[in-house]
């Protein structure tokens, strides 16, 4: 017997609700709650019979540890924000997480994703970032140049002979539920040019969640690697398996009455889809909507459900891209990985620097170079500033790529400790390349560029600078001092303005300029 009752969910954390409210009492968010049909089964207690389970507590010593085998993307920018673990520090994905992808429209989660899938399904295929295409010799041979099936019926048809035949490549699926297979297609001829297709990467267009776990458990898809020595036989290969859903937001169940993307709805199918993967130690990347303030569409369970949460970022009128992790069990979440959109997909960038620096040979007045921390990782950039007369009484402090609350700050104390008279200046700050810088490491290079224009005299070509700058003018240090020094010798920058050329502001200006 099933009774159906109308309960309020909120949309921002998933409480429910017996009545409507402006604000949620919980999270505190307004006009958040929604109306929603819940159905409840009663079940008879007549004859029921209660299964206690026999579970007890271990002592901690009594624990084995195994260390997992990562498994390498053969995106090395996406192993570097994965992390990195055992075996022997080796960078990759942790056979049974679940991974959950989020970003903006456009940023492209999708093509990153079917990137992925060609390289796990077939390391050999998919074409290098930085070549057009793959010689012959590499392709494998006899690979069918067959089109990758799609939907549920081709899915199954194919369980015989992936649960009967030994494989060495692993076995990926790509659940499409917001876009058509034909689509999908589209997308996989794009990335792979004229290169075969892998006949172990199907397409399942589905969305409902019990049949997408159905056509998983129908194929043979766990994982075969039980002990690490299995694993360190050929690097990337084994019976390793992937699965990839398309989005999150689109997947429903019918446990409940909900439409696709409601709170309740992302919760139990992603609840649903966590518990098959560990119970099958198979590996599922989910691709995650973005609300308009930028925080994951749905409830803030689904981020503590998952293993690991990452962010694609970027700027719509940049090609840059930006792979951050806010959440990770298996590794760090200070790294950051960097990807150049292309119509070919996404190209990593092993020297971030290159896109940031001045293309121009030489340095004009108003132009710096700061070495900012990506995660752990230097990257040099280029600040620009102008300065102009005001021809209003309000001066104007206008910022892009950095806060324009610390440009005001900046601006004050250049006036107060450096003699800057800007009370009747216009000043115009940029980050070139489109990066949002946001640690105090940049201040000396953003006062280094106003005073540049301010004065109208170019900086050193070949300096750089690295300090935080304190209300009372002085020259603060900034972490990772050691890593900006080399990475600044490495791009062949031989001066660094920081507080070992000066203590204050005014003293280090009146050297560099």
């Amino acid at each position: 017997m099933v009774r159906q009752s109308t309960v309020y969910v909120c949309q921002n954390c998933g409480e429910q609700y017996p009545k409507w409210a402006g604000k949620c009492p919980n999270c505190g968010q307004w006009n958040s709650l929604v109306e929603t049909i819940v159905s409840t089964k009663i079940r008879s207690t007549k004859h029921e019979i209660r299964n206690i389970s026999s579970a007890k507590p271990l002592k901690i010593s009594e624990v084995e540890s195994k260390p997992f085998a990562r498994f390498s993307s053969q995106i090395g920018e996406l192993d570097r924000v994965l992390g990195d673990g055992p075996p022997a520090g080796e960078a990759g994905i942790v056979p049974g997480s679940v991974v959950l992808v989020a970003g903006s429209p456009g940023m492209g989660k999708s093509t990153l994703l079917t990137q992925l899938a060609l390289k796990v399904a077939d390391t050999d295929l998919l074409r290098s970032s930085n070549e057009n295409f793959l010689s012959s010799n590499r392709a494998r041979k006899g690979v069918s140049k067959k089109i990758i099936n799609s939907g549920r019926d081709a899915v199954n048809a194919k369980t015989e002979k992936f649960s009967s035949t030994p494989r060495k490549s692993p076995i990926v699926i790509y659940v499409c539920g917001e876009e058509s297979p034909s689509q999908v297609k589209l997308r996989v001829d794009r990335l792979l040019g004229h290169q075969p297709l892998p006949e172990n990467l199907l397409l399942l267009p589905e969305t409902n969640t019990e049949s997408v776990i159905e056509a998983l458990s129908n194929i043979a898809i766990k994982s075969e690697i039980t002990k690490l020595q299995d694993y360190k036989v050929t690097k990337g290969q084994g019976y390793q398996s992937l699965v990839i859903i398309d989005s999150i937001q689109t997947m429903w169940t019918e446990k409940l009455t909900g439409v696709a993307g409601s709170v309740g709805q992302i919760r139990e199918s992603a609840q649903m889809l966590l518990q098959f993967a560990k119970e099958n130690n198979v590996t599922i990347f989910l691709v995650g909507h973005v609300t308009k303030e930028g925080a994951i569409a749905g409830p803030k369970i689904l981020e503590h459900l998952v293993d690991v949460v990452l962010y694609l970022e970027g700027d719509g009128k940049h090609e840059f891209r930006l792979l951050r992790s806010v959440k990770n069990r298996f590794g760090s979440t200070d790294e950051v990985g960097v990807f150049l959109m292309h119509d070919s997909g996404m190209e990593e960038v092993n020297n971030p620097s290159e896109i940031f620096l001045p293309e121009q040979s030489q340095v004009k007045p108003g132009s710096s170079v700061v070495v900012a921390m990506q995660g752990t990782r230097p990257v040099l950039v280029e600040i620009q500033a102008l300065v102009t007369t005001t021809s209003l009484a309000m001066p104007r402090r206008i910022a892009t790529g950095i806060d324009q609350r610390r440009l005001q700050v900046l601006c004050a104390i250049l006036q107060k400790h450096a003699g800057f008279k800007l009370s009747d200046k216009d000043v115009y700050v940029n980050v070139a390349g489109g990066l949002t810088l946001k640690e105090p490491a940049a201040d000396l290079g953003i006062c280094l560029a106003i005073a540049s224009s301010y004065k109208n005299k170019p900086l050193n070509a070949k300096a750089v600078a690295i300090g935080e700058v304190g209300l009372l003018g002085e020259l603060r240090r900034v972490s990772f001092m050691e890593r900006r020094i080399k990475e600044a010798q490495i791009q062949g920058y031989k001066t660094i303005f920081d507080r070992q050329t000066a203590g204050e502001i005014r003293a280090l200006i009146l050297k560099a300029l």
